[in-house]
């Protein structure tokens, strides 16, 4: 009777088979027996999407599907499958070391019974059961290992369940994503920062509390992006600095106000004529575009005055022409001789390009 085969290629001989050389098979059998038990193989998938089958050879070294554990490698360019004969019964440690963003999945060469695939992000380890459990539709059985629900590998992309952080770190400007994947929170970085951000919850009564720390003195700056704004719910401020530009200008001609850049601007040389102050958003952004229908905004202009009194004789949003409404009832005719002259501007959106306007003249002397 001639010798058999395993489904891992050992070499089952028959009696009374292979005199003068049993000794070399049973070696052999040895060598594929260390194979199997503690054996490593890298396997090339390289190339688009396509199925590899491992290889079997019977009664000697070297078959790839002999090995405890298999590292997938190349460049792919499409989705990989790795199958194994229907008879094979082992189980394995599995390396998806591979290049380029498709799944690799390890299954019995046909059937419909479960298979083990690595997501095309997943760049990571993971222990399997090749089960050989049914002779038709055999299942592959994934263990609590690497991109499964066991340990967590430094590379791989895994879902962390119930799991206590102590001083967590996210570097490199990672995030916090919602219950979508989506980026919720993100992390930037300053090279030498000392000073941060932290959060404080709070006892029943008490609010929360988003605060600076760091130095001794620490601001708290909440920016926007672009033209964005803002928007605080209905709540109470206790203390609020309002931005304002200090120039060494002398007013006169059209000014342009941009809100955009402070809410108080303060010309500190002497104005040299009377003067039309155009309110607009800034020199990209009008000020219609950045209100909306239902909001204001006050801003003040601060202007020198020496021997002559120049004074506001105009006011323009966005270049188009508007009468204010004047406190007290009457424009100003004129300003005030060696004094800073105050204007107050505050600006009602009714509509679409629409506004009304309220302003005051008020001498600091």
């Amino acid at each position: 009777m001639a010798s058999t085969y395993t489904p891992l290629g050992v070499e089952l001989q028959a009696t009374g088979e292979n005199a003068g050389t049993w000794g070399t098979k049973t070696n052999t059998n040895l060598q594929i027996f260390e194979q199997i038990s503690g054996g490593f193989i890298q396997k090339s998938i390289a190339g688009g999407a396509q199925t590899t089958t491992l290889s079997v050879s019977d009664g000697s070294t070297g078959a790839e599907l002999a090995h405890r554990m298999i590292e997938f490698t190349g460049t792919i360019t499409g989705n990989q499958v790795v199958t194994i004969p229907l008879d094979v019964q082992n189980f394995y440690f599995l390396r998806n070391s591979t290049s380029g963003a498709y799944t690799v999945q390890f299954k019995y060469v046909t059937g419909s019974g479960d298979s083990f695939t690595f997501s095309a992000t997943d760049k990571s380890d993971q222990l399997i059961f090749a089960s050989a459990s049914d002779g038709t539709n055999p299942n592959i059985i994934t263990l609590a290992f690497g991109s499964g629900d066991g340990d967590v590998t430094t590379t791989g992309t895994q879902t962390l369940s119930n799991k206590t952080l102590t001083a967590p770190k996210i570097v490199d400007a990672g995030f916090i994503a919602d219950a979508n994947g989506a980026e919720q929170i993100i992390f930037q970085t300053t090279a030498s920062a000392v000073n941060e951000v932290e959060i404080t919850n709070a006892a029943t009564g008490n609010a929360p509390i988003i605060g600076a720390s760091g130095e001794t003195n620490v601001d708290l700056s909440i920016a926007p992006k672009g033209i964005g704004r803002v928007t605080l719910g209905a709540g109470k401020i206790e203390q609020l600095a309002e931005k304002a530009t200090i120039s060494a200008t002398a007013a006169t001609g059209t000014i342009n106000y941009d809100v955009i850049t402070q809410a108080v601007l303060y010309y500190t040389s002497a104005a040299t004529g009377n003067f039309t102050v155009n309110l607009r958003g800034d020199g990209s952004n009008t000020l219609n575009s950045i209100m909306d229908t239902g909001e204001s905004i006050t801003v003040a202009f601060l202007v020198t005055c020496t021997g002559s009194a120049y004074y506001n004789n105009a006011v323009t949003i966005d270049g188009s022409s508007i009468t204010p409404e004047w406190q007290g009832g009457t424009a100003p005719s004129g300003g005030n001789a060696n004094s800073i002259d105050a204007y107050t501007y505050t600006i009602f959106k009714t509509g679409d390009a629409a506004f009304t306007a309220l302003a005051a003249q008020t001498q600091f002397a």
